[in-house]
């Protein structure tokens, strides 16, 4: 007889995946309903792309929650984020001809002996200088065109990109700099020592790119969302899916999303028992959409806490995003406005209605694709037609891109009785306050 783990009050996760997530992920836990979750977490992106034997971003393990069901829904509220790394590069890519199968994110290839997401080691400053412990020729799949190296204050209010030369002396103590989890296989982005954009300052305003419960099919974890995802379809490599199997299995748990930081809620999906909740790709700040194709990767510390909400089945994540991250429709009205409102209700014989704002996230192999994906999930989650969603989302909200290619956020006001319905109103009145 199987013996069933008593369920923690906190548990803390610091080991790391291959960058595979899904059913056969390593698995912890469980923490209690109503517990907290310690991630320590390492830089996504540019560390994973330029490591061959990985597949994907280290993501952490994931950690089972208690009573989480099939077609439940885990609110998890993000308690604090924090830096780890003193410094960071990053920068737009292109691939290197040979290095790869079907997919230079995935199916890495030595390109001399052809061994297979071939193990690596560095040997010098600079990516061409990772090689294969085989038979020692160069490996990394990727090169920057326009890197930077940053550096970060130490109170953590601003980064600064730095020059030539003391971009080479951290890449040779990358190490130190980055704080890269000892635990995990990548090599440090800071090896690349560019310094193609120099003096720059940037406020830092740190989130998480990766948060979310494990998707029903093992697929690389920057690819559990419609748009990056898109890449597995038809893929030659072991990781392929159809368009029907990435849809049903998705949890869109790889967001990129900037307001996914301290203070918000995320309502995932669970679509295997106990939810698996693994987290990542920390970034020390990003705008909009990641034109660059990748942000300021760092390690660090994330806390959350879990709640389940029986019986909310959801296709993809609900975000409640802190007050100031809300579009400036679907905010709390002003005392002035909540008065001005009452007058125009008692003109014209109408009772306003209660309402509070939610953010849906939709992702596609396109921005439309997603806005669409979006849509008809409102639509299915709160029994509307997808024309009033479009219609509240223009004048009670917005569409706001989380990432290219296609990863969205649709926010609108809508009736606190279909929250109250869905079991998630009392979070939102936790999140925003009553609203009239």
């Amino acid at each position: 007889m199987r013996k069933i783990k008593a369920a923690k009050r906190t548990v803390h996760c610091d080991g790391f995946t291959n960058g595979i997530v899904g059913p056969s992920m390593k698995m912890l836990g469980p923490v209690r309903d109503g517990g907290s979750i310690i991630y320590s977490t390492a830089p996504a992106c540019w560390g994973p792309m330029i490591t061959p034997q990985l597949s994907g971003d280290e993501a952490t393990y994931a950690v089972m929650i208690e009573g989480a069901k099939v077609g439940d829904a885990v609110a998890v509220k993000i308690r604090s984020i924090r830096i780890a790394s003193k410094a960071t590069s990053s920068g737009t890519h292109v691939v290197v001809d040979g290095t790869y199968g079907f997919d230079p994110f995935v199916d890495r290839v030595c390109p001399t002996c052809g061994t297979p997401n071939p193990e690596a080691t560095l040997t010098g400053i600079g990516l061409d200088k990772i090689k294969c412990a085989k038979c020692g020729a160069s490996v990394s799949p990727f090169r920057m065109v326009h890197g930077y190296t940053m550096v970060f204050d130490d109170r953590l209010l601003v980064g600064l990109t730095v020059g030539k030369e003391t971009a080479h002396q951290i890449a040779r103590n990358a190490k130190e700099w980055s704080r890269i989890p000892s635990e995990s296989k990548q090599f440090s982005a800071l090896t690349s020592a560019k310094a193609d954009l120099v003096g720059t300052v940037s406020r830092i305003r740190p989130f998480v790119g990766t948060l979310g419960t494990a998707p029903l099919i093992d697929m690389p974890d920057s690819y559990n969302s419609g748009d990056f995802g898109a890449s597995l379809i038809g893929a030659s490599h072991k990781y392929n899916l159809t368009p029907e199997q990435l849809e049903e299995a998705r949890t869109d748990g790889h967001m990129d999303t900037d307001s996914v930081r301290e203070g918000a809620i995320l309502i995932c999906p669970v679509k295997i028992d106990g939810g698996a909740l693994y987290a990542g790709d920390m970034h020390a700040m990003q705008g909009d959409g990641e034109i660059a194709g990748h942000t300021t990767d760092v390690a660090g510390t994330l806390t959350v806490s879990v709640n389940v909400i029986k019986g909310l089945t959801l296709d993809g994540p609900i975000l409640l995003p802190n007050v100031e991250d809300l579009p400036i429709l679907a905010r709390p009205h002003t005392k002035k406005e909540v008065e001005a409102a009452s007058e125009l209700a008692a003109r014209f014989h109408v009772k306003t209605e209660e309402s509070g704002p939610i953010q849906i996230v939709g992702s596609g192999s396109n921005l439309n694709a997603a806005t669409d994906n979006a849509i008809r999930r409102a639509s299915r989650l709160l029994n509307m037609s997808e024309d009033e969603i479009k219609n509240r989302a223009t004048i009670l909200g917005a569409i706001e891109i989380g990432r290219l290619p296609g990863l969205i956020t649709l926010t609108c006001l809508v009736p606190m009785r279909k929250l109250e319905r869905l079991g998630i109103a009392n979070l939102v009145r936790q999140q925003y306050g009553p609203y009239s």
